[in-house]
Parts: C-alpha cells; structure tokens; sequence
C-alpha cells in the first residue's frame, strides 16, 4: 500500500472549471480501489458550500508566518469512495464571488500567485509529517497543473538542506495555462532568487509556476500518450519544449479515464430514458425529450448534432460557428450547445440561434443535468479542438452512444478512431476525424458522418463499438500506481 497526497485546485463536485475537476475526483477514488492510501489537499471555496458539502470537520488550524489568521485544514470524506479530502480553509484567499481563478468581471485574481502558493505551502507542511494533528506523512506527492507546481519546488528546497522528503510527480492538464508572474512574485513569495534565471525558474522574464513544477518533479506525465509527444513541440510546448524534451526521460502520457458509474446511460438518473448497447430505444427518448427540452421540432430522423464545453478557440468553437450555417443546410440537421467562454463566441452562437429558431438552441453556462441529457440525445458531438491535452467529452460521447466527430490532436487521437474504409473492415472505427484546423476540413468530416447516418445499420455499429469501450479510470490508475512505486524514496 501506498501513501499518496493528491494536490489539486479543484475537485468535483466542491469545485470544477474543466477536467482537472473531473481528474481530481475519479483518479483518487480509483487508486483507493486498488488499495492504496491516497488522500487529497484542495482548497474551500465559496464553491463548496454551494455544493451542500458543509464546512468539514477542523481538523488542524495552522498559524503561518504573514497571515492575518490561523490557516485551516477540515476534513471531508467523499461519502461515495471514502477519500479523505483535507480542505484549505482561509477565507481572504478563497471565499469570494467569481470563478475559482477569475473575478466577476473574467480577470485573473490578481493575488492568484499568493493564493496558490499557500496551497503548496500547505502540501509542503503535509508532505514533511508537520501537521502533527494528520499523523500522516505521504510517499510520494501528486501535484496538477500550475496551481500546484511549487510543490515541487519547495520539497526541492528542503532536500537542499539535508531534509528527506517524498517524491514528488507533476501532472500537466493543459500546458497553456502556466501560472505566469511579475519578477516581484518571487520575492513576494519568499522564493530564493538565486533560482530565478533562464536554466531555472524564469520563463522569459517572468516567474512561471508551470516551469517550476517541470524542473523540479521527479517524474511528470500529462494526460494522453499524444499530448505527452506534442508538447516536446514548438507547435504544443508553449515555449517549454526544450526543457520537455531535455526531460523525456522522466515524461510519459496516461489516457484519463472517465467515472464510468456516474457516466452510464444504463443507470443515468439525470436522463428521461436508460439504455444500452444491446438496447438502445431509449436513446431515442432522450432524443426527443432533449429536442423538446432545448425548444426544437421534435423529429426522431433529423441528425441532431452539438456541443458541451468552454467556447474558446482552443476548443475549435470558432470553426463550429464559421461552419455552422453550412452544416445545417447540408444535414437539414438540428445543433444544440452548452457553454460558456469568450464573449464573441457566445454573441456569435445566440445570434445564429436566432436566425435559425427551427434548428439551432443554445443554453450559455453550465448545469450538469443538461450535460449528460445532452450527450444522451445527441446523434454527433463536435469536438474539433487545436489542441487537447485529453479530452473527456469524446468519451462521454462514446460511452452514451453519440459518436464523436474530432479533430486529431492529443487525447482525441488516442480514443477516436474514423470510419474510414479500413477502420470499418478491422472494426476498430467508432467516429470521425479530420486534421486541419479549419472549417473547411471540419465540413469534409460532417459531410462523412451525414452519408454514414444515412445508414442505420452501420451507424448502430458504431454506436455499439463505442459504448463497450473501456474508459474506465481502473486502467489509468493501475498506470500511475506503477509510477509511484518506481520513484519512492521512503
């Protein structure tokens, strides 16, 4: 048995703006399943009160040097797998309106640096056996993404001095957002500005939390075998390319998985109508009932295709609404959208559902019911990214019978395969993909999946392969366990 600590900003259902929320919840869960003792750091938000979680159990009040008041550990245990959730309490850092990186107005806090510091401040006082309260002390450390990546680092520093610590991994979600700073932040942040320079931690003149963790961590993987291989190039690394491949040594990719109890559509409470592979006719009542739902035409024939996720250009949703006028003409089709993002994208988006009422219905935000009302209705998911470090909706997709239609980058290359000719002889097609970021190569890939829905048999095919795909996180847990036990030091 292993003991691990889990470090993330967010984690469903107390917080989430994308995957990492997802990741931190079923990855966790997973590798508790396989015996091991992982616990997980994450801070108290606004948000999880919200989610009718409560305030926890106090646990340890920390006195740090430079705070207003004592920093509070509370203890939440995930009533579902029995994780134990230790939750970083200090209201002036993180109970506020907004996101949890972004004011009311969509402006990064700008103390983020001071807010995610002390999230690695408290991994670092966990990870060496100092919350005496815990009487716990961890192997091996699991940090994600930015907001984390100082861990790293500060167990680092306490070697430096003698300390043993444990060892340490770094997950990168997304290598596009980095935790970029002044210079300012590294003294603000009582970081030793010996390091501060272009080998170290300096990225171009600033201080970036995401190169930190990159040449610190004893081990770094991302989340798909393709993103891990893209992100060594100028086209994906970010301006971190040199220092990946000078590290591909200690780099890999793991697929995530998905929560494929929560994700099923043989026991979704949130859907009209269960289904499955062997019997699909409820799919068809989530068809309707979606279509009836969004305000359209009830029509069992129409191809009804669409979207869930952020509209930002990294997701392609700019291709969508370039192509989108053009798809409907072609398909006679409906088009369904839930999201939110760049406000351009969303003005384009209402404005198109406008001029298409009969065919076109967009809901801006996020309601989780809806997701997965959507991904059970749909006939077609657009997922026509630039970039996609994994990917979970082309699963979810999969899993509900709705075959995805992407573009071939990272995760989505690793889990869907097109419907070309040889894929439907070996039988390993279950969707549509295409490789130009382009509306023009988007369109080709549609107008594939509109003949191909045009035969029902074929298309029921499909839909059967996808949905008795493994996803399952059982798969990507037994990966990083194996991981860990490569790099523990204690």
């Amino acid at each position: 048995m292993l003991r691990v600590l889990f470090v993330s900003s967010e984690m469903m259902p107390l917080s989430k703006t994308g995957g990492l929320g997802d990741v931190s919840f079923s990855l966790p869960a997973a590798l508790r399943r396989l015996g091991h003792d992982v616990r997980v750091l994450t801070p108290f938000y606004g948000s999880v009160l919200q989610a009718g979680i409560g305030t926890g159990d106090l646990v340890a009040a920390l006195p740090m040097p430079g705070f207003s008041e004592p920093v509070e550990l509370r203890l939440y245990v995930d009533p579902r797998h029995g994780v134990p959730i230790y939750l970083l309490n200090y209201p002036p850092y993180y109970l506020r309106y907004g996101n949890i990186y972004q004011d009311p107005f969509g402006k990064d806090w700008s103390d983020n640096d001071l807010r995610f510091a002390l999230l690695s401040r408290i991994g670092q006082e966990i990870a060496q056996a100092r919350v005496s309260e815990l009487d716990w002390r961890p192997q091996v450390v699991h940090a994600n993404d930015w907001q984390s990546g100082l861990l790293p680092y500060l167990l680092e520093l306490e070697a430096r001095v003698g300390a043993s610590r444990p060892a340490t991994l770094f997950t990168v979600h997304n290598l596009a957002y980095q935790g970029i700073f002044p210079p300012s932040s590294v003294a603000k942040l009582g970081l030793p500005p010996a390091d501060f320079h272009p080998l170290g931690t300096e990225y171009y003149g600033q201080f970036s939390f995401m190169k930190t963790a990159l040449l610190y961590a004893d081990r770094i993987t991302t989340v798909s075998p393709t993103y891990a291989r893209e992100i060594q190039t100028k086209a994906y690394g970010m301006g971190l390319e040199g220092l990946l491949q000078a590290r591909s040594g200690v780099l890999s990719g793991i697929l995530n998985g998905i929560d494929a109890e929560y994700w099923n559509p043989a026991q979704d409470s949130n859907l009209p109508a269960t289904y499955s592979a062997a019997d699909l006719a409820g799919k068809q009542t989530c068809k309707a009932a979606l279509q009836q739902e969004m305000g359209l035409p009830v029509d069992a024939n129409r191809l009804l295709f669409g979207s869930v996720g952020r509209l930002v250009t990294q997701k392609g949703m700019d291709l969508v609404a370039d192509a989108l006028p053009a798809m409907l003409r072609e398909s006679g089709g409906q088009f369904v959208l839930l999201g939110s993002g760049d406000r351009e994208l969303e003005s384009r988006f209402q404005a198109l559902a406008q001029e298409y009422p009969e065919q076109v219905a967009v809901r801006l935000g996020y309601d989780e019911g809806l997701a997965h009302r959507i991904e059970a209705g749909l006939d077609l998911f657009l997922m026509p990214s630039r970039f996609e470090p994994c990917g979970l909706n082309q699963m979810y997709s999969l899993a509900y019978g709705t075959l995805p239609l992407v573009r071939r980058t990272g995760g989505l290359a690793d889990t869907v395969i097109d419907a070309s000719p040889v894929a439907l002889a070996d039988g390993t097609a279950n969707g549509f993909v295409f490789e130009d970021a382009s509306s023009v190569a988007l369109l080709e890939a549609f107008s594939h999946a509109v003949s191909t829905y045009s035969k029902p048999d074929l298309w029921r095919q499909l839909q059967q392969r996808g949905m008795t795909q493994d996803f399952s996180w059982d798969r990507a847990a037994q990966q990083y366990a194996h991981l860990y036990s490569q790099i523990i030091r204690f």
